[in-house]
């Protein structure tokens, strides 16, 4: 089926939005992207959600059968959990570094997937690498989806993995003062609600929030978030859908629960240092941008890295380019300074 969006606002939210940004794709990525099969100049088809999950869980699958030159560095083990009070057997992936001393600090990540889609081993390539070159335990929490599962499930989900590593963190050989957060595209806005929840609820204490092109706000008023509708990726048709999935309504309503949605949330003080980066391309781009420059203004240590001609998940596509090695060394130095600190 196709979108079509009856309404569009009479003017654009956010700083980021008043800018003007070179919308030209990078050629590697343009290339990658064509290789795969991937239309970038027609209106975008939704799919329908249990072929896309199909898809995307065999994707994983793939990634986890990849071999990668740490296999002989991480030990990789999933755990079956009874978390969050309600009886839910919750997965955790663990990713432990062979090579360590002492206590380890801890990288807990969750997936993207636009709140419906997506599991860890989607990303086990990236998280053996972060776990053997930041010498941390990683840990990947395969929470609910909406629509079946919609706010706060997930995030309760994600929130009472997170609690379960800190209160076992000495049986895991686990630092619980040295604990870092993270997560790309809808994991990277479950990580930014996850920072605000533990803020109110008083802990774990959180080193680092690492956050890769987030999912933050649910409105849809950014000039990218109606610049990006036909690129066949994360285009504005999704969004809306994953948002109304994971919310529960339609049309961004205004009394959003606490928690649910970052963008919205008024104080952005006493969160921890965050790493944030975006595409010029990717629909998340003025939200992201917007949300770091807050960040910074509320007073939190914040890295932003933007990258010209990218688009949403680039490093996906283009895994090995001078642009997605790049992004990952900047976000392996920030988690290596902040278990340093």
């Amino acid at each position: 089926m196709y979108y079509n969006e009856k309404k569009k606002p009479e003017a654009y939210f956010g700083l980021a939005s008043a800018l003007n940004f070179n919308m030209d794709m990078d050629p590697a990525i343009k290339k990658a992207l064509h290789a795969a099969g991937i239309s970038v100049d027609s209106l975008t088809e939704f799919p329908e959600l249990a072929a896309w999950r199909a898809g995307v869980a065999n994707y994983g699958l793939s990634v986890a059968a990849t071999q990668t030159p740490f296999d002989d560095k991480v030990i990789l083990e999933d755990k079956l959990l009874t978390l969050g009070g309600d009886g839910n057997i919750i997965r955790l992936r663990m990713y432990r570094p062979t090579q360590n001393k002492g206590l380890l600090p801890a990288f807990y990540w969750m997936h993207g997937g636009g709140m419906m889609l997506g599991t860890p081993e989607q990303d086990d390539v990236q998280m053996k690498q972060i776990a053997a070159e930041t010498n941390a335990l990683v840990v990947s929490v395969d929470y609910r989806l909406a629509p079946e599962f919609p706010f706060p499930v997930p995030l309760n989900d994600c929130y009472a993995g997170l609690q379960w590593l800190a209160e076992h963190a000495k049986e895991l050989g686990v630092d619980n003062s040295r604990i870092a957060i993270g997560g790309a595209s809808a994991g990277g806005g479950l990580a930014a609600s996850l920072a605000l929840m533990v803020r109110k609820k008083g802990g774990p204490k959180l080193v680092h929030q690492s956050l890769t092109y987030p999912m933050l706000d649910d409105r849809n008023l950014t000039r990218s978030s109606h610049q990006i509708t036909s690129l066949g990726l994360w285009d504005r048709c999704y969004n809306i859908f994953g948002w109304e999935s994971y919310l529960g309504t339609k049309d961004g309503r205004q009394d959003t629960p606490e928690f649910a949605v970052p963008a919205r949330e008024q104080d952005l003080s006493s969160l921890p240092p965050a790493f944030i980066g975006v595409g010029a391309l990717d629909l998340f781009r003025d939200e992201d941008i917007d949300f770091a420059l807050r960040l910074m203004e509320a007073g939190v240590t914040t890295e932003l890295h933007f990258y010209p001609g990218a688009v949403h998940g680039f490093d996906w596509y283009t895994p090995h380019s001078a642009m997605s090695t790049s992004f990952l060394s900047k976000r392996l130095n920030a988690l290596k300074l902040a278990f340093e600190k």
